[in-house]
């Protein structure tokens, strides 16, 4: 099934477009793949980050996600190079900054692992900050805000590379599955008395 890529806000598009044609911004930016492409390049496949801001639930409430930013792949040639992230200012989207390494190729693969399952989803990205994660979130409602919402247990998180230890990744796992496994993996060991 194709995916539902949302379309990005067009003021977070332009300011990667902006920084995509400043010098300056290309030059200043710690990316050497971008850096050293020859031709043009392009923000494709504009993807919303959010975050999962507590993984272990409190009182009884489900986990919640909050909107980070938008991140768009840097494509120059047949590949892309880098990435893009854009955030929300009190003036609006902004662009801030480039980036690159192992997430770009993971993003692609589970990606293009997601066109070939049988349903269609929204894809979206899940950084799990407290176990140092970023995961392909696969949201079942294709119209959905893609601004908005929390994972619902038949969406799918696909582990990007590297995942922590103990965490396939590039295996698509119902929310209602690896979300146990993320909570146990976030919560304190208890604290064991001294032997008497």
């Amino acid at each position: 099934m194709p995916l539902y890529v949302p379309p990005a806000p067009a003021p977070a598009l332009r300011s990667v477009l902006t920084a995509l044609g400043s010098p300056a911004a290309v030059r200043e930016a710690r990316t050497p793949a971008l850096r050293s492409v020859q031709g043009t390049v392009s923000p494709e496949l504009p993807l919303p980050v959010h975050v999962l801001d507590q993984v272990v639930p409190r009182a009884g409430r489900a986990p919640r996600t909050r909107l980070a930013g938008w991140r768009f792949l840097i494509r120059g040639g047949e590949r892309s190079v880098a990435a893009a992230d854009t955030m929300l200012t009190p003036d609006g989207w902004a662009f801030s900054h480039f980036f690159e390494g192992p997430y770009i190729a993971s993003t692609e693969r589970a990606l293009q692992q997601a066109e070939s399952l049988p349903e269609g989803y929204q894809p979206r990205l899940l950084s799990v900050p407290e176990l140092y994660m970023l995961t392909l979130w696969l949201h079942g409602d294709t119209e959905a805000d893609a601004s908005g919402g929390a994972p619902a247990p038949a969406d799918l998180l696909v582990p990007l590379a590297p995942a922590p230890p103990g965490i396939a990744a590039h295996r698509p796992h119902r929310v209602a599955d690896l979300l146990p496994v993320l909570t146990l993996r976030a919560t304190p060991a208890p604290l064991l008395g001294s032997p008497a």
